[in-house]
């Protein structure tokens, strides 16, 4: 579901942005030239995109990945290298719930405004920080589970070299 509102992120940000360039370079009768607010609606929908696709990304496997080193490893070692990677992950996107938590509530009891082309509350664009790391560190703990169950030895999902 995730997956699919960062696509539909996406292709709005490809509609504005295409939009934004035929204005500014075709004269159309009736319709201003450019789009003033696109820049600042791309950069929303970039961030919106990051943050909607890491959980789904983290599911599949597909984060950035650099394997090489661990398949190298005596299996153990690799293998206590998988968990410590997803014990700290779990713990920096706890720390980051927490954090983008505390910002956005501060962001919403000070009314804090983003004022550029467009004015809206500033905690609107930190509100979805904390939910997406929540979903991410949930997803680290069903990784730890997974690697709990799985053999000795680095995973198997999502390498890079076989």
């Amino acid at each position: 579901m995730l997956a699919l509102a960062a696509s539909l992120a996406l292709l709005a940000m490809v509609v504005v942005i295409c939009g934004d360039v035929l204005t500014r370079n075709v004269a159309l009768p009736g319709l201003p030239r450019g789009i003033a607010w696109s820049n600042e609606i791309s950069e929303l929908l970039l961030y919106a995109i990051t943050l909607l696709a890491a959980p789904w990304l983290l599911r599949e496997g597909r984060h950035i990945r650099v394997d090489i080193v661990l398949r190298a490893l005596p299996r153990k070692i690799a293998y206590g290298c998988e968990w410590i990677a997803d014990a700290l992950g779990f713990v920096c996107c706890l720390w980051l719930v927490f954090y983008g938590a505390s910002a956005a509530l501060k962001s919403n009891s000070s009314d804090a405004l983003s004022i550029k082309t467009l004015v809206m509350p500033e905690w609107w664009f930190l509100a979805p920080l904390p939910i997406c790391f929540l979903l991410l560190a949930i997803e680290f703990v069903f990784r730890m589970r997974r690697l709990g169950a799985s053999e000795v030895g680095p995973r198997d999902d999502a390498v890079s070299a076989s």
